[in-house]
């Protein structure tokens, strides 16, 4: 690990050594299935953002959302803030859209799926579902076009809402189609707000030909919320799910399904609940993959977790000790686990290969000089 990702410093191996890793997972191609839109927003864009809405957060607050120790707390409530104080046009959202995709591209992540909660963006900043999700669109395209990194948004329901907000979100995506949008989530606190509480949303979206995805098992909260999301919601994908490791039967099942799980190796419920010196050796992420589950690293909320893509992925290799053939497994996780078309799947699938392949005879070759 390197020191520019703020938690523990790793044993130090050489200047030379770190930086022939940092090129490797740098050049690595990557997806992201598993990234907040507001967790991704630019330090300087949220001051900007602020000071036009007049918004009454001082500088020392903003700057301390972008803070983290290896306790980091406080991530839910700066994406309320946003949609408080920040988020006034559809214009703000086209913004922070192009530029996290703009920033993704620059660590080789070829395709993203992002979240965006429509509730809070409707009801707290007023801007409405079609507009706004018209600015995200394009931004999306604009990206492609001038960074080549394929955008899809996946509007994701706010599990602390009212289930029947869910269920008109869901309304709004059926109203207002867009290519590329593609899928629903849930998300925000997963505390006494299991995931059957929002079946209903779930079915509608499935019937309307939208997939589905699902933080559970995230917070610590039991196993059988994963099981809920999977067997009730029929999740097409699973976000966090790390408390199934409680239930080996279960996860072979889930092994056997194909069922892709996003991780995030930043997740801050573990670095809060887990000393320093632990975090990394008993976070569930490591005994999932020993489990047969296909596991899938990522930011969640990069700028707000101190995180790019390069460095979740360096995280998984440096301080959860998998080897670069594991990581070379997960990439083709991801891939598994996109929303994209069948075709453009087998395609990548081979030219990630080749580009992983070729990245880690650089890293051999640099190593051994």
């Amino acid at each position: 690990m390197t020191e520019t990702l703020g938690y523990m410093p790793a044993a130090r191996t050489g200047v030379q050594i770190q930086e022939a890793h940092r090129t490797f997972f740098l050049a690595m191609p990557k997806v992201e299935l598993h990234c907040h839109l507001l967790g991704a927003v630019r330090h300087d864009t949220f001051v900007a953002l602020a000071q036009k809405s007049n918004a009454p957060l001082a500088r020392v607050e903003i700057d301390a959302f972008y803070t983290r120790d290896e306790k980091p707390i406080g991530v839910l409530r700066v994406l309320r803030a946003l949609d408080e104080h920040l988020l006034s046009t559809p214009d703000d959202l086209h913004r922070i859209a192009y530029e996290y995709l703009a920033d993704a591209a620059a660590h080789n992540v070829r395709y993203s799926e992002f979240f965006w909660n429509p509730t809070g963006t409707v009801r707290t900043s007023g801007i409405p579902y079609v507009n706004a999700q018209d600015a995200i669109v394009a931004a999306i395209r604009d990206a492609q076009r001038d960074h080549g990194i394929i955008g899809r948004l996946v509007p994701s329901i706010d599990r602390e809402a009212d289930p029947r907000e869910a269920v008109e979100m869901v309304e709004w995506m059926r109203a207002h189609r867009a290519d590329e949008v593609i899928g629903i989530g849930i998300d925000y606190r997963e505390n006494d707000r299991p995931p059957e509480l929002f079946w209903k949303a779930y079915r509608n979206a499935r019937l309307a030909g939208f997939k589905t995805t699902a933080h559970a098992g995230e917070f610590g909260m039991p196993w059988t919320n994963v099981e809920t999301a999977v067997e009730l919601l029929k999740c097409d994908r699973l976000d966090h799910g790390y408390t199934i490791v409680d239930a080996p039967d279960f996860a072979r099942e889930c092994a056997e399904r194909g069922i892709v799980f996003t991780v995030v190796p930043t997740n801050s419920y573990y670095l809060r609940t887990l000393t320093p010196e632990r975090w990394a050796q008993d976070h569930p992420i490591r005994r999932m993959p020993g489990l047969g589950l296909k596991i899938h690293p990522n930011t969640d909320d990069p700028t707000l977790h101190q995180v790019n893509p390069a460095q979740a992925w360096e995280l998984m290799y440096s301080h959860f000790g998998f080897s670069l053939d594991d990581l070379r497994a997960f990439m083709h996780n991801g891939l598994d686990g996109a929303w994209m078309d069948d075709s453009m799947r087998r395609e990548w699938h081979r030219d990630f290969a080749v580009e992983f392949d070729a990245a880690h005879d650089t890293l051999t070759r640099t190593l051994a000089a």
